[in-house]
């Protein structure tokens, strides 16, 4: 019994060594974006680019992110698949869990790595993610289990050439007379 509780503790000390807190600094503000080289509009960035960087992370780390609000609206940070047990104050979703960070604001989320897979993070306010508030958010294993000889990461994503606020309503009417298609000629 003594020699599992000491192993235990042993084993929590060394864990808690390896893990480290990744710290990232986001200004989210107004870029240029054009994906599809067809149509330069307004999106949404970080630190001035677009498409915001990978987050890559170890189990057992803490993602620490000072977010600094540079759009004319609320935004928020939705770390999307990753349970918030105990932490929801940092789960991104504007009127349920906060007030969202206001234009010229900062928040800091900090969010403890308990889980591993692929994820992403994205805003939760309106339909920011599709003008690019999104990314990947990778959580590695302490150890892998199977041997592959690439890692592949593939994003699937809908550009509109139109910023999501002017086609918010259309896209989320329930009145087939209104919804279309955004790749319908007129949406272009």
């Amino acid at each position: 019994m003594r020699f599992s509780t000491v192993y235990c503790i042993s084993l929590a000390l060394f864990s808690s060594a390896l893990a480290k807190r990744v710290q990232l600094d986001w200004e989210i503000g107004y870029v240029q974006i054009n994906p599809d080289g067809e149509n330069s509009r307004r999106g949404i960035g970080i630190n001035g680019e677009w498409p915001p960087p990978v987050v890559h992370v170890d189990m057992g780390d803490t993602l620490v992110i000072h977010a600094t609000n540079k759009l004319q609206e609320l935004t928020s940070l939705h770390t999307h698949g990753f349970f918030q047990n105990g932490t929801n104050y940092y789960d991104g979703a504007i009127g349920a869990t906060e007030c969202g960070i206001p234009p010229g604001g900062s928040f800091t989320y900090e969010i403890n790595v308990r889980q591993t897979g692929t994820y992403w993070i994205h805003s939760h306010n309106k339909a920011q993610w599709l003008d690019g508030l999104r990314t990947p958010l990778i959580s590695h294993p302490p150890k892998e289990v199977h041997k592959y000889d690439e890692d592949m990461l593939v994003m699937l994503e809908a550009f509109y050439h139109r910023e999501a606020s002017e086609i918010e309503d259309q896209l989320l009417s329930t009145s087939e007379a209104t919804r279309v298609s955004p790749f319908h000629p007129y949406m272009l």
